[in-house]
């Protein structure tokens, strides 16, 4: 009876210290899924961007060009620098598919393009029209079967943060939610959190007018949901804000729900970069910046030149018929025959004629600017015509697009005027605080008007 005793009282010890070391082993493994290379990005892409128009008119605004490339490939390169290889996009619509998956595909090309090993794997959310942000997260985790942490990124943000970091903060406070949060100057039309001394959000405020936000930590749109979010987004709750509000936005709907709910929602405090380019004036300010302060979003975008060491200037080329079109611009730089003021990047294949003046700029490839032309301030993108003594001021000019003018009848565009792909501005146009519509012909003096075509 004692030596009966004795080994069931042996084996229970036995089981103790293998359900211990199963244990352990569980807890090594719940880690590793915060690792980087486990993490699930899904990057919301829905709706027509409205605030961006008439840029996303006919263009998704993750494939918006900034700085000479689509705005979501900031993120992938980002997102790839730190062993991030699984992404989804959430997107919603005829335009953000066909943008998304015509350039990105399944991410072959994209990871040879940009030499990433192992490959990155790249989703898109079923042909589902999603009900807003947080419901594209809710569709996505539910049909690719997500059990693992899942880091949601917005379609139209630059960042720069560091995933381990935000990871270790995440799981030491054991939280539901995380939300990458930023000081700002302006309260206005973001998100802002009301946080404790430990970091967990007591209040969250949907675009609260300024007298009335609870603090200056704005929402930068980058969560970190742990797995229990899935069986969160089937609640009661949950179901019931999408059947009485249609809708399942973070920030309106989801982030207050959760935080009343009584789970954890904490803030991780970003100190390094973010950009919200959803606006022209956004656009524009984000691009200023990155190339003033010479972001590291820069650092493969060629070879420099040695003009003033304050500034980040550059004339992109690499290839052989390229790198002869890049040298003929960049011996006109150094003669001074085309001037350069601040901060500017040039694109592969661009024809530059003497006098032309550029300051704070960017200009993309395949773009011609005539002589004594002026870009200031500005972007221009690709396949630009940008005819003789035009002036362009702090606006933003898509692609394809024919700006006429000649030394007797100048083309003068400024106050953020935003002009689509695709159309022709005529001679002797004088175009302030203007947004035009693409594929169409204009001419005369415009000031704060928008021209939609019929």
């Amino acid at each position: 009876m004692v030596i009966g005793t004795f080994k069931k009282s042996a084996f229970l010890c036995l089981l103790k210290l293998l359900v211990k070391r199963l244990d352990d082993k569980c807890a090594v493994a719940s880690d590793d899924c915060y690792l980087p290379k486990n993490l699930r990005v899904i990057i919301p892409v829905g709706g027509r961007a409205t605030r961006l128009l008439p840029l996303t008119a006919e263009t998704s605004k993750a494939c918006l060009r900034l700085l000479n490339r689509p705005i979501a490939e900031y993120s992938l390169l980002l997102l790839a620098s730190q062993g991030v290889r699984n992404i989804i996009f959430g997107v919603k619509g005829y335009a953000n598919y066909c943008n998304l998956y015509d350039y990105f595909e399944a991410g072959y090309g994209f990871s040879t393009c940009h030499s990433i090993k192992p490959r990155m794997h790249i989703r898109y959310q079923p042909n589902v029209d999603d009900l807003g942000s947080a419901d594209s997260a809710r569709i996505n985790m539910e049909y690719y079967n997500l059990k693992t942490p899942v880091f949601a990124v917005q379609g139209d943000n630059i960042f720069d943060i560091n995933i381990k970091s935000l990871m270790k903060f995440h799981t030491e406070k054991e939280a539901a939610l995380t939300i990458v949060l930023r000081e700002v100057d302006n309260v206005e039309g973001l998100g802002i959190a009301d946080i404790d001394k430990n970091g967990r959000i007591n209040r969250f405020v949907e675009k609260p007018l300024p007298k009335n936000a609870p603090s200056n930590l704005a929402n930068t749109g980058l969560y970190v949901m742990s797995p229990k979010v899935r069986k969160i987004f089937r609640e009661k709750g949950v179901q019931q804000i999408i059947k009485d509000k249609n809708r399942l936005d973070f920030g309106y709907d989801f982030i207050p729900y959760v935080i009343q709910a009584g789970y954890p929602v904490y803030g991780y405090k970003l100190e390094n970069s973010w950009f919200d380019v959803g606006t022209p004036k956004n656009y524009l300010a984000a691009m200023k910046h990155l190339l003033q302060n010479n972001s590291p979003i820069l650092s493969n975008f060629g070879e420099r030149l040695q003009i003033d060491t304050n500034n980040f200037v550059c004339v992109q080329g690499n290839s052989r018929d390229s790198e002869k079109v890049r040298s003929q611009i960049v011996q006109k730089i150094q003669q001074k025959k085309i001037q350069i003021n601040g901060s500017v990047l040039i694109g592969r294949h661009c024809q530059i004629e003497d006098g032309a003046v550029l300051s704070n700029c960017c200009i993309d490839n395949f773009t011609y600017i005539g002589k004594n032309a002026v870009i200031s301030n500005s972007a221009v993108m690709d396949r630009v015509i940008i005819g003789d003594y035009a002036e362009v001021n702090d606006s933003i000019i898509g692609r394809h697009v024919k700006i006429c003018s000649t030394q007797n009848s100048p083309t003068k565009i400024s106050d953020t005027t935003v002009i689509a792909d695709d159309v022709t501005i005529m001679e002797g146009c004088v175009l302030s605080a203007t947004k035009i519509y693409p594929h169409q012909k204009v001419k005369g003096e415009m000031t704060n008007q928008t021209i939609i075509s019929n």
